[in-house]
């Protein structure tokens, strides 16, 4: 029923770190190109960081050097590391295969909250 469930989301300090992580259904992430996304209030749902079938990486300019995707295609999960937080990256984070520049393949799960306050 629930095939992506994000986790890991928390309140933290400036330049503290959190991993994420998302649990999908079956195959979902050895054979998609896999995305997280983040969603903050009054802002447009963005794509922050990608990884392909094929292992290769792509992160939004606001988090190059500071986030980290990665994925465990035995244990059908994506994490996003995420150190050096500010609070601009506070979020509700997303996790979707990407289909495209604007489509995935999924519904939208919950997302986990990522707050990052002193």
């Amino acid at each position: 029923q629930v095939q992506l469930v994000e986790s890991g989301g928390d309140l933290v300090q400036p330049g503290g770190s959190l991993r994420l992580s998302c649990a999908a259904s079956g195959s979902i992430v050895a054979r998609n190109t896999m995305g997280w996304y983040r969603q903050a209030p009054g802002k447009q749902r963005e794509l922050v960081a990608s990884i392909t079938s094929g292992g290769s990486t792509n992160y939004a300019d606001s988090v190059k050097g500071r986030f980290t995707i990665s994925r465990d295609n035995a244990k059908s999960t994506v994490y996003l590391q995420m150190n050096s937080l500010k609070p601009e990256d506070t979020a509700v984070y997303y996790c979707n295969a990407v289909a495209s520049r604007t489509l995935v393949l999924y519904s939208w799960g919950q997302g986990t909250q990522v707050t990052v306050s002193s």
